[in-house]
């Protein structure tokens, strides 16, 4: 029946659960008596392991915050240092404090990831040690693990360590003017895995450091200020040069140019010699960085300078066409053979006369 059904499978089920075996007071004794020994003979054992691993976790952690610390203190000290120059000729010179503030930070960074990673792993692997656990096979499987993610993410891998070596070895900073072969500009922020330039147009390049191969760092020691001054082969040589060293050592007498300029400005002769021009290098050395603003001063003094001198340069016009009279026959039109009347093309071009064929 249909409303029988769940009695009889509860009839059945209830005939066919076996009876709990009553348990005396002797076998619970034993038990009991069982037990504690078992926790007699291990106890020891339980609060030495216990206690070793107390001891790794402590020692681990005051570890980590002692170098942590000592890596801080390092960090703030390098800060106070590029700060104690800043604002003075050698801080505006050599430093840069948001280079080296960054620069610092970076490392720094590095520096407390390694060392909380060398030392929370080395204290996991002790602890794992203390339960009596063997190590060689979880070690082989991660040096397996550790090799398939290395070979996935080896792009990532190689950003990361150019950017550390990048960083130790100081290649460049915040503020220095660099080519990357792939972009160049001024340098916004330097990352572990990316730098970011901001190019001449204002544009922000993110370069990543596993693709800079070579860099070409324009800040760093001096640079050289080149100038071409183009003037007419007729010219005097000595003159040219006496207006341009007098505007240089005008340049250099200047404020600010006078800290920009690291040498004098020297004419280094011609470079090139055509039949319309001649062209006079002039080179300074310069504070790095400032290349571009020396070169446009000292082509305006030296622009200046020739002017005053009555020197002119390529691309005016020459003074024979310029004081020359105008020339009366250019208005008029070339002379035609047609005009003569004794010329052959004139007796080609006469009619014949009429003759009157109608008379013997």
């Amino acid at each position: 029946m249909p409303g029988g059904c769940p009695v009889s499978w509860s009839v059945l089920a209830a005939a066919t659960e076996p009876e709990p075996i009553p348990v005396t007071l002797d076998e619970a004794a034993e038990k009991a008596t069982n037990a504690a020994s078992w926790v007699e003979e291990n106890w020891s054992t339980w609060l030495n392991t216990g206690l070793r691993i107390l001891l790794i976790v402590i020692v681990a952690l005051m570890l980590r915050w002692a170098v942590r610390r000592a890596l801080t203190k390092l960090i703030e000290r390098m800060n106070r240092s590029a700060q104690a120059v800043e604002g003075t000729a050698l801080g505006g010179l050599l430093v840069n404090a948001e280079r080296r503030r960054q620069r610092s930070e970076a490392i720094g960074s590095v520096l407390r990831s390694v060392a909380s990673f060398l030392i929370l792993g080395t204290a996991g692997l002790m602890v794992l040690g203390a339960f009596d656990i063997d190590l060689a096979p979880l070690l082989a499987s991660a040096g397996v693990a550790g090799v398939a993610i290395g070979f996935g993410a080896r792009n990532l891998v190689t950003d990361f360590l150019s950017g550390v070596f990048m960083i130790l070895e100081d290649q460049y900073g915040v503020g220095d003017s660099v080519d990357a072969g792939v972009a160049s500009g001024e340098v916004v922020e330097v990352g572990l895995r990316v730098t970011k330039l901001r190019g001449v147009d204002g544009e922000i390049w993110y370069v990543r450091n596993g693709e800079i191969k070579r860099i070409g760092n324009l800040s760093q020691g001096w640079a050289t200020a080149a100038v071409d001054v183009t003037v007419r082969p007729t010219e005097d040589l000595d003159r040219v040069q006496s207006v341009i060293a007098a505007a240089g050592e005008a340049m250099a007498k200047d404020e600010p140019w006078n800290e920009r300029l690291w040498g004098p400005v020297e004419v280094l002769g011609l470079t090139e010699v055509l039949l319309d021009s001649m062209t006079v290098r002039v080179s300074a050395k310069t504070m790095p960085g400032k290349k571009l603003g020396v070169e446009r001063e000292l082509r305006w003094r030296i622009k200046r300078g020739l002017d005053e001198a009555g020197i002119r340069i390529v691309g005016g016009l020459p003074p024979q066409a310029e004081d020359a009279p105008a020339d009366p026959t250019a208005g008029m039109a070339a002379p035609s053979v047609f005009s003569n009347a004794a010329s052959p093309q004139s007796a080609a071009a006469t009619p014949l006369p009429r003759t009157d064929l109608s008379k013997p």
